[in-house]
């Protein structure tokens, strides 16, 4: 825990980028009912009754100190993709800088593993050798600021129903670009200090 806190208080530096990475499962449904707008003197009125129309998935990057943050709205979610995701970090998002610490948490496709399976030995070894993984405590997933962006991108893009994987692209493409805009960031006040101060029975030798 204090490994993932202490990265987040380092000064800034676009050499060696601190990147929290996560990703999420969003459900597609379908209106049942055509729903009617609201009116003067009258809210609009949706039916509680929706179809399925399947799953999507949702991979998300996000650089706190930069205010920056990337989607990718992807049919699943295997060892391959996210193989894919940090191929795409290192030669499309971060062409320049020198180390790339990853924020993650310890899925098991979360893994330099899955680079040697998604691609050629000297491949894979390419990529990690710009790749650090910081992995957050089991149970700690939370210290992932990634999961704080999630929260957003839920409220302000995502509370509805949308019934196909291309509506949520456009409208996740729109959302991102404002909040990169914006250059919106997470405001982190749990450092090391409180950590030993709230959680101490995790400390034993402070009981």
């Amino acid at each position: 825990m204090e490994d993932v806190l202490e990265l987040y208080q380092e000064p800034y530096d676009p050499a060696y980028p601190v990147v929290c990475f996560d990703e999420s499962p969003y459900q597609l449904v379908s209106e049942v009912r055509t729903p009617i707008p609201a009116q003067s003197g009258q809210p609009a009125r949706i039916d509680y009754e929706y179809k399925r129309e399947g799953t999507c998935n949702l991979f998300l990057l996000f650089e706190a100190q930069r205010g920056w943050r990337h989607v990718d709205v992807t049919p699943q979610r295997t060892a391959l993709d996210f193989a894919q995701q940090m191929r795409e970090l290192v030669d499309v998002h971060y062409p320049k800088a020198t180390l790339i610490t990853v924020v993650l948490d310890n899925l098991n496709t979360h893994t330099p593993a899955a680079l040697y399976e998604a691609f050629p030995p000297a491949e894979a070894r390419r990529i990690l050798y710009r790749l650090e993984f910081r992995y957050t405590p089991k149970h700690g997933s939370w210290l992932n600021m990634a999961e704080v962006e999630f929260a957003v991108i839920r409220g302000q893009c995502l509370d509805q129903r949308i019934a196909t994987m291309a509506t949520v692209r456009r409208k996740v493409a729109g959302w991102q670009a404002r909040r990169n805009a914006a250059k919106a960031t997470v405001n982190w006040r749990f450092t090391t200090d409180k950590a030993r101060e709230k959680l101490h029975r995790l400390y034993p030798s402070q009981s």
